[in-house]
């Protein structure tokens, strides 16, 4: 790929994920205005596992772009490899749908509305393939249709979701069925990535690809317990219907802040292309150095200059989009932003790592994050809302000096050969 085709590229998917952006926010916007605040927190805790189960599928994505970027680079398409790395993810999510399923689970999560649980499992399931498609379609350069795909998804939701509304089908079950359609967007995309797929070659084993996949999409399952999926955890610890008033608003703050990160999965399915292709040789090994080390550095001074406008402008910004019922403290948004802004770059160098095959790494990394969040949301003092965004402040802040270390170690490139 040249400079220029890569530049157009990156254009194409940084439109798409703008556009995308944009449809996704009204959704939360509605659906707070629609809802009482206890409900809305269970709608929130829905969009937290259906986002959550989209976080853990993200290394899909990732690995179908792999994949297709090294048959590109030998000139073949893709093997059955990727079909196999679909089935296996989606044979995974099919299990923890019914672990959700479950009375105990899906009654503490959903409470009366534990149909949730159904549409959460059928939205997973689809986005197993949407994920692989969108993978397939990057690493073949098709970005124009991997950028029309992921608007798409984005578009039918909120779509949906309006046209529910003018319908009257305003609960918390038809709103959340709008959401999981979304899921299904890949359908029109499908033969376009088809075609890219060659299906009677060789293919790695079956435990080969199980292995790897499970290794990744359980990364990418810590990683999602704190993004989108940190509601579902808190909520676990909200003992009275006082205290899950009081997440209310947090919750909304959290599923605004961690938005553009559910959009960073498409500019981490070309981080890993690309990855791929500058380690073909040492002077792009060498390119691609500078750039992790200016990257990281700057993360934390935009994660600085975020948490100061949060800090300022947080609450204020929260009320005039959902409604003076949810009341944010500042330094609570100047936590989340900070949060988001160094989770952001640790799921970019994650990315360095699923190029290189470093599977087992990305998953120290992840398994330290999640870890650290859910013991300081266990054992430190102060309220649960306190509690909560600490820990959201503690594990990537960690986490980003772990991830450093592992990709900026010398002397380990991506692996570019077919085998």
């Amino acid at each position: 790929m040249t400079g220029k085709t890569a530049g157009r590229s990156l254009g194409t998917v940084g439109i798409a994920v703008l556009l995308a952006a944009g449809l996704g926010y009204p959704v939360l916007i509605l659906t707070a205005r629609t809802l009482s605040p206890a409900d809305n927190a269970v709608f929130l805790t829905f969009w937290g596992i259906v986002f959550g189960v989209g976080s853990a599928l993200s290394p899909v994505e990732q690995e179908l772009s792999r994949l297709a970027a090294v048959a590109d680079v030998a000139g073949k398409r893709a093997n059955a490899t990727a079909t196999r790395t679909i089935a296996v993810a989606a044979a995974a999510v099919g299990l923890f749908g019914l672990l959700v399923a479950l009375p105990p689970v899906s009654d503490r999560l959903f409470g009366e509305h534990t149909a949730l649980a159904f549409v959460a499992l059928v939205s997973g399931l689809a986005f197993a393939v949407q994920f692989g498609t969108r993978g397939t379609l990057i690493g073949f350069h098709e970005a124009k249709s991997f950028g029309g795909l992921v608007v798409a998804e984005a578009a039918v939701r909120i779509v949906l979701l309006g046209l529910f509304l003018v319908l009257g089908l305003n609960g918390v079950v038809p709103l959340a069925i709008a959401v999981a359609v979304g899921s299904f967007a890949f359908l029109p995309f499908g033969p376009r990535a088809r075609k890219h797929l060659d299906l009677t070659g060789a293919a790695e084993p079956w435990g080969v690809v199980t292995r790897r996949i499970l290794v990744l999409m359980l990364s990418a399952g810590l990683t999602a317990s704190v993004l989108t999926g940190y509601p579902a955890i808190v909520k676990l610890f909200a003992g009275t219907q006082e205290e899950l008033e009081a997440l209310g608003g947090l919750f909304l703050a959290v599923s605004v802040a961690r938005i553009p990160l559910l959009l960073l999965s498409p500019v981490q399915a070309m981080a890993v292309p690309t990855v791929v292709r500058l380690s073909q040789d040492e002077e792009g090994h060498g390119k691609l150095r500078a750039l992790l080390v200016k990257g990281s550095a700057g993360a934390f001074a935009l994660a600085a200059i975020g948490a100061a406008f949060g800090w300022l402008i947080g609450p204020w910004v929260v009320q005039f989009l959902f409604g003076a019922k949810y009341d944010v403290p500042g330094w609570a948004v100047a936590g989340l932003v900070w949060s988001s802004v160094l989770l952001g770059a640790v799921m970019l160098l994650a990315a360095v790592l699923v190029a290189r095959t470093e599977g087992a790494k990305v998953l120290v990394l992840w398994a330290i994050v999640a870890a650290l969040s859910v013991l300081v949301l266990t054992f430190a003092p102060g309220d649960l809302v306190l509690r909560a965004v600490l820990g959201l402040v503690v594990a990537p802040t960690i986490g980003a000096f772990v991830a450093m270390a592992f990709v900026l170690r010398p002397g380990v490139r991506a692996e570019t050969s077919t085998g």
